[in-house]
């Protein structure tokens, strides 16, 4: 008895936790969405590039720094998202290599402009639990401000210097995922990594030998190599309101007054019987016994939060868990048909990327 108490006891304080361990699979972003992100830059080493137009061994070398990006953006419900983003990042030069001289550095490149993202939502091909990755590509134009960035050796000279700003065709990488938060399916928290490479740039630059002899001059500075890691929050305009609480178990919807046709429905993503569900199965059967009937049409049903692909095979791995059910409680096989339809006929009509408990299902009609 007393340990009957204390298993009890153990299941009571710990179905709380299991509740909030059940996985939470994000949908694909729907409608108009922003997002705001910040975090650090790490620039690669800066090679000029000589007289032939190649990298050369000189080079200034950065701290990590500063970078944050806002982005406003519109989700198509499938997985696709375009995206129109302004960002920023600050890195402050430390040190100058291979210039002939030891050198050391200082000043910051600041860089900031306009960019166009493509960004795909991969939930819908692969349910990934309590996170949505996702990757994209951008292209745009960025200003590279070089800010009181000087180069000069021991005492002081040789020394170079520049302040000043030049604009490249600029294009990036991304990398992220999102966590949404589950009671607020509208807001999300963000993690990313950002590739961003500019094209080469002039900056003008003054190089003094000596106190008093300064010369005008130009320095070309190859490809800007930017690797950023961002934390931020997205907020989707066009995301559903939470769902309504439901019991997480299948459930049964009953027929009219000639129980011939049965509901069983699925928690999300799953094609598995429980229980209760074998017990509608195994209702459905012996009514079969006791009316008369050329055949079984097992269909199966998916919500539209999947891609339609996806979405016909979990549907039909649906109907063939029931009809196999149906099998092991003395129905024929051959009088029964089996069949997923995905995504149609939903009983509660909702956009895409809804993830609508009344829609997973499967119907047993018997004719």
């Amino acid at each position: 008895m007393r340990l009957k108490r204390t298993l009890l006891a153990t299941a009571l304080v710990a179905a709380p936790f299991a509740i909030q361990a059940q996985p939470v699979y994000p949908p694909p972003v729907t409608g108009l969405y922003m997002s705001l992100g910040a975090g650090g830059n790490l620039l690669q080493d800066e090679h000029l590039v000589n007289a032939a137009g190649t990298a050369a061994d000189a080079s200034l070398r950065s701290r990590i720094g500063p970078a944050a990006v806002v982005a406003l953006g519109y989700g198509f419900g499938n997985g696709i998202r375009l995206e129109l983003e302004g960002d920023y990042r600050n890195n402050r030069f430390s040190q100058g290599r291979d210039f002939g001289f030891p050198a050391a550095a200082g000043g910051n490149e600041v860089k900031y402009g306009p960019m166009v993202n493509a960004l795909y939502d991969l939930t819908g091909l692969i349910p990934f639990p309590y996170a949505a990755p996702y990757a994209g590509v951008g292209v745009g134009y960025q200003w590279s401000h070089f800010d009181k960035v000087h180069a000069y050796g021991t005492g002081g000279f040789p020394r170079l210097d520049s302040d000043d700003t030049r604009g490249a065709l600029a294009y990036q990488a991304i990398i992220g995922a999102v966590l949404p938060f589950q009671f607020l399916p509208a807001l999300a928290t963000t993690i990313e990594y950002r590739f961003l490479g500019l094209a080469h740039r002039d900056y003008n630059f003054t190089a003094t030998t000596v106190p008093g002899a300064t010369t005008p001059g130009k320095l070309k500075f190859g490809n800007d190599f930017n690797h950023s890691l961002l934390i931020g929050i997205r907020y989707n305009f066009g995301a559903p309101p939470p769902p309504a609480p439901v019991v997480p178990m299948a459930t049964v919807a009953p027929a009219p007054a000639a129980a011939r046709s049965y509901l069983i429905f699925f928690d999300w993503d799953k094609a598995t019987l429980t229980d209760r569900a074998r017990s509608i199965v195994k209702e459905a059967a012996d009514s079969s016994t006791r009316v008369q009937y050329t055949r079984l049409e097992v269909n199966g049903y998916t919500d539209t939060s999947g891609t339609q692909i996806y979405n016909r095979d979990l549907s039909l791995r649906r109907a063939r868990a029931v009809a196999a059910e149906l099998v092991r409680n003395g129905v024929p096989q051959n009088a029964i048909s089996a069949q997923g339809l995905g995504d149609t006929n939903l009983l509660v009509p909702t956009g895409a990327g809804v993830r609508e408990p009344q829609n997973r299902r499967v119907e047993i009609i018997i004719r």
